[in-house]
């Protein structure tokens, strides 16, 4: 059997053990978002267990960047990835605390603090709607997060219907380009 060579690729990757596991994970849920027409479907459901496998033994970093990856397939996300406490929670309750939640925010959106701190600055509410609807946060999760951190500034109603009126896939796109990551060729 003719063997693809990004498929052969990836399977050295996995053989590489723990440093290139991220690199490995993200490799293998593009491949699975993009499957190449020259790729053996059989062979899908191999590189399919090896996200899963790969997938635990990566930090929530990664995993959040795998969840944005595969966003456009929630079932395939669902599926490959492990399940993991509510990231916003600890967020919430430190803004109900009257906290501050810049490194907090940057931790959980893989940001740097400085890019938290725009965010969090901006009391139209459309950037935290943008990154919350990139990472895949909840409508409510970010209602709550967005009168807890943006307590001043334009009418509450306005900030919150930020979230209704921002594109998936745009939000996607837009906290990838925060986070220094270029889109795939394809995009």
């Amino acid at each position: 059997m003719i063997v693809n060579p990004r498929l052969a690729h990836l399977l050295e990757l996995a053989d590489q053990g723990p440093a290139l596991r991220a690199a490995l994970a993200e490799e293998v849920a593009a491949l699975l978002v993009e499957w190449p027409s020259d790729c053996p479907a059989e062979m899908r459901p191999v590189f399919e267990n090896l996200l899963t496998r790969t997938a635990r033994e990566v930090d929530a970093d990664t995993r959040a960047r795998l969840r944005v990856q595969l966003f456009h397939d929630r079932a395939l996300a669902a599926r490959l990835l492990p399940k993991e406490k509510n990231p916003v929670a600890p967020l919430i309750e430190a803004a109900r605390n009257g906290a501050d939640i810049t490194a907090a925010l940057a931790e959980m959106l893989g940001l740097a603090q400085d890019r938290a701190a725009e965010i969090l600055g901006d009391e139209s509410g459309e950037a935290l709607a943008t990154a919350c609807k990139g990472a895949g946060v909840s409508r409510a999760a970010f209602s709550t997060l967005a009168l807890l951190a943006l307590p001043h500034g334009p009418d509450p109603g306005a900030r919150l219907a930020a979230y209704d009126r921002i594109a998936t896939l745009e939000a996607a796109r837009t906290l990838r380009s925060w986070r220094g990551v270029l889109p795939a060729a394809a995009e």
